[in-house]
């Protein structure tokens, strides 16, 4: 129970530096619109290419930053799922 308790911990401290290093880029509208996210889902950067600024058109533009920061979520999900797969053994198809 012990030796089980402690790779536990250890597990957990291991996704927890996982969550801490992760980072992954979501895009939109062709790469016009990128946000930069962690693993605990903070935003460490938006790009907004210029012509989409220079367009006018505010509601493409606040479309494609939600689909930017949708799609980052997503791929931070993905590979948390794929990790907790690895380090565990199980697959890991919960929404979350």
């Amino acid at each position: 129970m012990k030796d089980m308790l402690k790779n536990l911990e250890k597990m957990q401290a291991e996704m927890i530096a996982l969550l801490k290093s992760l980072r992954v880029t979501g895009s939109a509208g062709g790469g016009m619109v990128k946000v930069e996210m962690d693993g605990e889902q903070n935003v460490l950067a938006v790009k907004i290419e210029p012509e989409i600024v220079q367009s006018g058109d505010v509601e493409m533009l606040q479309d494609l930053i939600r689909a930017a920061l949708s799609d980052a979520q997503d791929k931070v999900k993905s590979q948390i799922r794929e990790q907790l797969a690895k380090k565990t053994g199980l697959p890991f198809n919960f929404p979350m």
